[in-house]
């Protein structure tokens, strides 16, 4: 039942610990709140809100389209799950930036991460991106830290400056990014273990990969990463991925047979949903409340 889930402040205080416990945390992109549920069921530490999966699934490119306001009303349906969420460049200057972290504050996730990149971004796997000066990248950090109410709220960083201006730059921003009070560090497009070495070495916070599909870094394992001194991994938009192609090939038999009778193996079961959904708690919830008499 959404009423039997933790607090906020209880799963911002359980993200902290898990950064910190040596152990790596995984957080698989959930495309709805559906999805979420589905990633906590299967004993993941969390979710992740990907701003290339939210700006799909509006049927836009991730080009810096999305609003404030879409970001944050998605987080607050995913928000009953440890969510750390994508706030691209805090949607405009330094007082945007803080002005997004009170938002997904009062939207109930765990944490969010803010990136370098000129605004408005581009996907950090697409080519012809720029990052601002490390001055300007590091003000939007200081103003989300200075602005968060709740000191367990998680303000992580992102550089892309890899794939501009090399690893070099990227690490140098990263320690920049620790000294203004970033509590995550996520270098983007590391091409393999020797570039998460470097970082790890860099800094003393913790730091995330991003194993996302056909993009520019290597796949690793999670023993890898956490060999590495990875902290958190995220998958942002295998779920998405898997789904839609499942999608277009149900669409594609449903229009060559005429009917889904043959897909019903591949589908997830009615019962299945229910037990997903919960079902049998709102039941009893309904009944112990609406039938009370005294």
């Amino acid at each position: 039942m959404l009423h039997a889930t933790p607090a906020a402040a209880e799963k911002r205080a359980a993200f902290r610990a898990g950064l910190n416990s040596g152990t790596l945390q995984r957080f698989p992109g959930a495309f709805n709140p559906l999805s979420a549920n589905l990633i906590e069921r299967q004993g993941f530490e969390g979710v992740y809100i990907s701003g290339a999966v939210l700006s799909a699934d509006l049927g836009l490119p991730d080009i810096g389209l999305t609003t404030i306001a879409e970001v944050s009303d998605r987080a607050q349906q995913v928000a009953r799950v440890t969510a750390l969420v994508d706030a691209d460049t805090g949607f405009g200057e330094p007082m945007n930036a803080a002005r997004t972290v009170q938002l997904l504050e009062d939207a109930g996730v765990a944490g969010m991460h803010l990136e370098d990149q000129v605004n408005p971004k581009r996907c950090g796997h697409l080519d012809g991106k720029d990052v601002v000066e490390m001055a300007a990248a590091v003000r939007r950090i200081s103003a989300a830290v200075s602005a968060r109410r709740d000191p367990d709220f998680v303000v992580a960083a992102r550089t892309d400056a890899a794939g501009v201006n090399g690893l070099d730059d990227a690490i140098e921003r990263a320690k920049a990014f620790a000294d203004a009070g970033a509590d995550l560090i996520f270098p983007g497009a590391m091409t393999g273990p020797a570039d998460f070495e470097k970082m790890r070495a860099a800094v003393d916070v913790p730091i995330l990969a991003n194993m996302t599909e056909f993009g520019k870094s290597k796949l690793l394992d999670a023993p890898t990463l956490e060999s590495l001194g990875v902290n958190l991994v995220i998958y942002p938009v295998t779920l998405l991925r898997i789904a839609m192609h499942a999608a277009g090939a149900a669409l594609r038999e449903i229009a060559g047979e005429g009917t889904q009778e043959g897909l019903l193996d591949r589908m997830q079961h009615r019962r299945d949903l229910y037990d997903l959904l919960d079902y049998q708690s709102y039941a009893t919830f309904d009944q112990n409340i609406f039938t009370f008499s005294v």
